[in-house]
């Protein structure tokens, strides 16, 4: 028996670590945050294990928390105080966004992204203006409208951006999956002279089941009808290059998949395609599973939760948003 090649020479404990093609480091990772400028005290998020809505008040000391554990950047998602047909107080300057990203900035080192997006202040939950037909009565959406209307949603995603950099965000992250999203808000950013505030643009977002948990989090599910017509076809995978490409072409820094564990093959895809920072969305829902396979005893989750962190590095994303961020980089820290 010939036996020449032995890979096993190269698992063993002292060279396993020489020998490792992936490393997962604490500064891979984003760290979502929910304000919440309803509450008054922290919310547990019941869907979410480990994970609370914290009132404005509270907001630098669940940053400073992060930080901790060696995470350098934060993801700020908002609850606001009130909603309404268009969302307005997604860009108000005393919004709950902007109100925090100014006491985070000032108070802590952390790098501060946000989230932009109309869903959590919309009173009907859909990321944008709703088509001209909808606005009066949108309890039921008729077959076969539309419910978003895309060019009307584009201003107030750039009024939403520039609010926030005004704030001092250090970056911005459009998640609408609004067609133009990432030329309107450059524009807009560029026009109020921020030139250096960089984009993450969602830009592969699919229309996914795996997102529950998070619109429980955010209070931002729609009241009717669902994103199909806004958010990715499951089943492709060259339209994701294609939306990629635009959104490249059209400014944005960083090119983020969402969901991550079900789209591994998107975000090597891109990896191979583009030269640009890929991130990836470790989802609400993939954290969600495995916490609930672990409360049974099924799995030891402080094991999947790292080995899905580094299946997302390895398929080749540089930034991973991932609600195991602290648990994992106080592992590695």
């Amino acid at each position: 028996m010939d036996l020449t090649h032995r890979p096993r020479r190269l698992r063993q404990d002292r060279i396993r670590g020489l020998v490792s093609e992936t490393s997962l480091e604490p500064a891979d990772l984003i760290a979502p945050v929910f304000i919440d400028a309803t509450a008054t005290t922290r919310q547990p998020i019941e869907s979410m294990p480990g994970h609370e809505r914290v009132p404005i008040e509270d907001s630098v000391a669940r940053v400073k928390e992060v930080l901790e554990t060696g995470v350098e950047a934060v993801m700020l998602f908002g609850i606001p105080e009130s909603k309404d047909a268009t969302g307005t107080r997604a860009w108000a300057d005393d919004g709950v966004i902007q109100e925090a990203t100014r006491r985070i900035t000032a108070e802590t080192d952390a790098y501060v992204i946000t989230d932009v997006c109309l869903c959590e202040y919309t009173e009907h939950g859909h990321c944008g203006t709703l088509e001209p037909e909808l606005r009066e009565d949108d309890s039921e959406m008729p077959a076969p409208s539309l419910t978003v209307d895309n060019d009307a949603t584009l201003t107030s995603l750039r009024r939403t951006a520039v609010s926030h950099a005004n704030a001092g965000a250090d970056m911005v992250a459009p998640s609408s999956m609004t067609d133009g999203m990432v030329g309107a808000i450059r524009d807009g950013l560029d026009d109020e002279g921020f030139h250096d505030v960089p984009i993450m643009s969602y830009a592969a977002k699919y229309e996914s089941a795996f997102y529950g948990p998070f619109r429980d989090a955010a209070d931002g599910a729609p009241a009717f009808g669902n994103r199909r017509h806004y958010q990715m076809d499951p089943a492709n995978s060259r339209e994701a290059l294609r939306e990629v490409r635009l959104d490249a072409e059209a400014g944005a820094d960083v090119l983020m998949v969402k969901p991550a564990l079900p789209y591994l093959d998107i975000v090597r895809d891109i990896r191979q395609e583009f030269d640009h920072p890929v991130a990836a969305y470790n989802v609400s829902g993939e954290y969600a599973m495995l916490h609930a396979a672990a409360e049974k005893g099924w799995l030891d989750l402080e094991e999947v939760a790292l080995e899905s962190l580094l299946s997302i590095k390895r398929a080749g994303a540089d930034l991973i948003l991932t609600y195991f961020a602290e648990d994992v980089a106080g592992r590695l820290h």
